[in-house]
């Protein structure tokens, strides 16, 4: 039974869930224990030891080392499957089949034919869907698109992304060595390019048109913990140039395997003034000519969720919670849903397409 026939409080499990250094474990299961509007039920990793393990450490009632047992049992409202990208199809389904509502961490899978066929089956099935694009919800990305709307920096001129990280080069921890393989659909081109362009079109609109390079300079990958060298397929570099709709350009550099430096930053002009986005999201500006960007506090109308001191990836999960909590509630679309991933998939194809072609590509977002 969907989420939205549920009263009270929305019950979660959580695919894995393994102790320790998953995401699932840093980011999902604290912000969980904080949110008034849920209860964590049940959780699921591939071996009772380990799901138990978990079970203890977050007071979860609830341990499976079968997926599927955690998406039937009736205690469970919302799966969420924060897993590998590879699994991520079959999770999904085990999901759906139990007509569960389902969180899905980015990317819905591995090309956008699975994604499609997920969504389309997600929509048959008539349950609500969730895909972690949480950056878009996070409360400064939140005030930015506000401030853009109501004019803080005049009409937006052009928009800048520098993203670099030391992460999917020439060195790779054996936890990350399926990335290695394009196939597997989590690169730089697929995860890092997508999440931080997503930020940035929630905040200033959509695209009208793109040129870009998708580069793999990489050949090879060296294990970290074992000195094995794999072959590398994936794209380690994408550089983006666009058009939104607005008519202000973009221009985008994402960049894995960095070994010194690496950050990310956003600048947006416009005519009356500027706007910056640091690392975590910390944002500032300035209006008028030749004046320094300074911090902007965040009005507290944007922050959604109740004190606490879980980590800010923690909280960029939550907003994603809340966001679907509201829409339960108001009947609002707030939460990124698979629709929005279906769409972000064919953004990243139109990219890879541009690149391939050497042209100026346009780009529709209604038609995907």
């Amino acid at each position: 039974m969907s989420t939205s026939k549920h009263a009270g409080k929305i019950r979660v499990g959580v695919i894995g869930a393994s102790p320790g250094r998953s995401w699932a474990s840093l980011t999902h299961l604290p912000v969980l224990k904080t949110l008034p509007g849920y209860e964590l039920t049940a959780v699921s990793t591939t071996r009772q030891q380990s799901a138990d393990e978990t079970a203890r450490a977050f007071g979860v009632p609830h341990a499976f080392d079968d997926a599927r047992k955690l998406a039937e049992h009736p205690d469970v409202d919302l799966v969420v499957v924060s897993v590998r990208t590879p699994e991520h199809d079959r999770l999904v389904r085990t999901a759906l089949a139990a007509r569960k509502d389902v969180f899905c961490e980015w990317p819905l899978g591995t090309s956008t034919a699975q994604a499609t066929a997920l969504r389309d089956l997600a929509a048959a099935t008539g349950v609500r869907t969730l895909i972690g694009l949480q950056r878009r919800l996070a409360p400064s990305i939140r005030y930015l698109r506000d401030l853009v709307a109501d004019g803080y920096i005049g009409k937006v001129r052009s928009a800048t992304i520098d993203a670099s990280t030391a992460m999917l080069g020439a060195e790779i921890t054996a936890s990350s060595a399926y990335t290695a393989d394009a196939a597997n659909g989590a690169n730089v081109h697929t995860i890092y390019t997508a999440h931080f362009l997503d930020l940035l079109l929630a905040s200033l609109g959509d695209l009208r048109d793109l040129s870009a390079i998708v580069a793999r300079q990489f050949d090879q990958a060296t294990i970290a913990e074992t000195g094995q060298v794999i072959p590398v397929t994936a794209p380690d570099q994408v550089l983006l140039a666009g058009t939104f709709t607005s008519g202000a350009v973009l221009s985008a550099h994402f960049e894995g395997g960095k070994r010194n430096g690496s950050r990310i930053a956003y600048t947006i002009t416009g005519t009356e003034g500027d706007l910056a986005l640091s690392d975590d999201l910390t944002l500032s500006g300035a209006q008028g000519s030749g004046n320094p960007l300074k911090p902007l506090p965040i009005p507290e109308r944007y922050e959604w969720l109740p004190p606490s001191d879980v980590s800010t990836s923690a909280k960029e999960i939550g907003n994603v919670y809340a966001a679907f909590q509201r829409d339960l509630a108001e009947g609002t679309h707030t939460a990124p849903t698979f629709d929005d991933a279906l769409t972000l998939h064919h953004l990243i194809d139109t990219i890879a397409e541009a690149s391939r072609t050497g042209q100026r590509t346009p780009w529709n977002p209604r038609a995907s």
